[in-house]
This record gives structure tokens, C-alpha cells and sequence, in this order.
């Protein structure tokens, strides 16, 4: 591309973590394996909760179509990123970079949306617990997750939108290992005035009023268990709510790592969008299953089926 005023660009560099040749297999091997524990972990938790009867449940339900956003959610950024180490090459084409930064907002945003809706499920069944079978039925759960689905694509298309009316000069380097929002609008010659202001407008809509209905149900579970006579039941319904608190604190605590940041594309902003949005996915799984032993149990059937095929010597 010549240098010089342009009204378009074809392609962004993405510059990723380090230019040295030498660490470069050693980055692909990390986020290779990052990347697989992060698919296997999420798969297996999709196909325990959908083939075992015994959790056709409501958590569970919610808990499969966390791991199925997460799955998406990663494969936004690192297999691009796997990509461009291994080929040594750090372009991205601007479309790509336009459906990266969609896909990123879409997948991002039904996460918290999913982890409000599991935080009201854990509300109604703590401190309605006689109604919960009427309340979170199989409908109602189904809407959730579909209304949950509708507003992240819809949302997410307006600041796409707005990215396209922008044009853009000479420089065409994104200092990131994806297309973050913030750093392209910075690449832009035109105003993007418009796109700031939505830019805060979305991050407060999907920070503070999906993190604001959390707290306000666990402020009303907390209530519901200290009334809890006896310290078993205490324990009990507590713990009920411990893999849930775990990843809506790994999830909330990395997000805002990465917003709160004052150079996103820093290496102190980079490691925390690393940890947002690879990290995070990677352990949510872990987390639902040495917490729930039903779960557990079911992926240790699992295990030991596939060993046990595995040994049988082949005709």
C-alpha cells in the first residue's frame, strides 16, 4: 500500500505480543494449547449435560450455553492470532477485522448476559425455592437465552456500522493481537466522536446494569441464607452459588482489567485482554465441573469410556 492520505484501507497489521523471531514457536505452542484445553474442556462439558438425563436442568442448561458462547467467544481472536505467528505474517484483511470486532462484541456480550440470567436462577431457587419449578421452566429459560441471543447481535451491529463510515490515513498498525475496538477508532482520520460516545454508552449498558442485576441477587441470596436456621443448610445453599460467584469474578475481574486500562495496548492491556479473553474461557469449565459432582461424575464416565476404547486392540 503507498503511503499517503487514504479515504480506505485494505488490510490492518496486527503486531500481537513480541517481533522476535525466537519466542515466536514458543508463543504458538502456549496459546496452541491454551486454545485446545479451552475447546476440549467446553465440548465436554456441552456433551455431558446434553446426553446425561439427570442434568436437564435449568443450571445446567444455562451452564451448556455459557460453554458454547465461550467456545465462540475464543475462536473470535485465537485462531487468527495462531495464524499470523505461524505464518509470520501480521495482516488481517479489513473486513476480517470488521467481523472480528462483531463476532468479539456478540460473543462477548452474551456472556454477561448469560452469567445475569444464571445469577437470577440462582436467586429463584434460593429464595423462592418452592416456586422455582414454575418460575424457571423450560419456556421461560428457552426466552432468556433467545432475548439474551437477539440483543447481543443486535447491539453489537451498530458500532460495526459506524466503523464502516469512518475512513483512514497511513497508518494501519493495530499494537494488539486482535481488532480491538478502541485501537481502530484511534487509526481513523475522520471524527469518531459518534463512536465514542456509543462506544461508553455500550460498555456502561453492558458492564453496570447486567453487573448491577448480579449484586442485587446475590444481595438477595445473602439475605435468604443468613436466615437459613442451621449452618448445614447455610453450607448447602452457599455452595450452590460458589462456581457461579467464581467465574462471574474471573469474567468481571478481567473485563474491567481491560477497560479500566489506560493503554489498552500496553503489555499491562494486552495480558489483560489475554486473561479476558482467552484465560477466562479456558477455565470455565474446570471450574463447573470440580464444583458440581454431577458434572464431574459424568466426565469421568466419559473419560474412562474413551480409555477403556482406546486399549481395545484393533482386528
Amino acid at each position: 500500500m503507498e503511503p499517503g492520505n487514504q479515504t480506505s484501507v485494505s488490510e490492518f497489521l496486527l503486531l500481537g505480543f513480541s517481533q522476535d523471531p525466537e519466542h515466536q514457536p514458543l508463543l504458538f505452542g502456549l496459546f496452541l494449547s491454551v486454545f485446545v484445553v479451552t475447546m476440549l474442556g467446553n465440548l465436554l462439558i456441552i456433551l455431558a449435560i446434553s446426553s446425561e438425563s439427570h442434568l436437564h436442568t435449568t443450571m445446567y442448561f444455562f451452564v451448556s450455553n455459557l460453554s458454547f458462547a465461550d467456545i465462540c467467544f475464543t475462536s473470535t481472536t485465537v485462531p487468527k492470532m495462531l495464524l499470523n505467528i505461524q505464518t509470520r505474517c501480521k495482516s488481517i484483511t479489513y473486513g476480517g477485522c470488521i467481523t472480528q470486532m462483531y463476532f468479539f462484541m456478540v460473543f462477548g456480550g452474551m456472556d454477561t448476559f448469560l452469567l445475569t440470567v444464571m445469577a437470577y436462577d440462582r436467586f429463584v431457587a434460593i429464595c423462592h425455592p418452592l416456586h422455582y419449578p414454575v418460575i424457571m421452566n423450560p419456556n421461560l429459560c428457552g426466552l432468556l437465552v433467545l432475548v439474551s441471543w437477539f440483543i447481543s447481535l443486535s447491539y453489537s451491529l451498530i458500532p460495526t456500522l459506524l466503523i464502516l463510515r469512518l475512513s483512514f490515513c497511513t497508518n494501519w498498525v493495530i499494537p494488539h493481537f486482535y481488532c480491538e475496538l478502541t485501537l481502530v477508532l484511534m487509526l481513523a482520520c475522520s471524527d469518531t466522536l459518534i463512536n465514542h460516545i456509543l462506544q461508553y454508552m455500550m460498555t456502561g449498558f453492558l458492564g453496570i446494569f447486567p453487573f448491577s442485576g448480579i449484586i442485587f441477587s446475590y444481595i438477595q441470596i445473602v439475605s435468604s441464607i443468613l436466615r437459613i436456621p442451621s449452618a448445614i443448610g447455610k453450607y448447602k445453599a452457599f455452595s450452590t452459588c460458589v462456581s457461579h460467584l467464581s467465574v462471574v469474578s474471573l469474567f468481571y475481574g478481567t473485563g474491567l482489567g481491560v477497560y479500566l486500562s489506560p493503554n489498552s495496548s500496553s503489555w499491562r492491556g494486552m495480558i489483560a485482554s489475554l486473561m479476558y479473553t482467552v484465560v477466562t474461557p479456558m477455565l470455565n469449565p474446570f471450574i463447573y465441573s470440580l464444583r458440581n459432582r454431577d458434572v464431574e461424575r459424568t466426565l469421568q464416565i466419559y473419560v474412562l469410556w474413551c480409555s477403556s476404547y482406546s486399549s481395545i486392540p484393533s482386528l
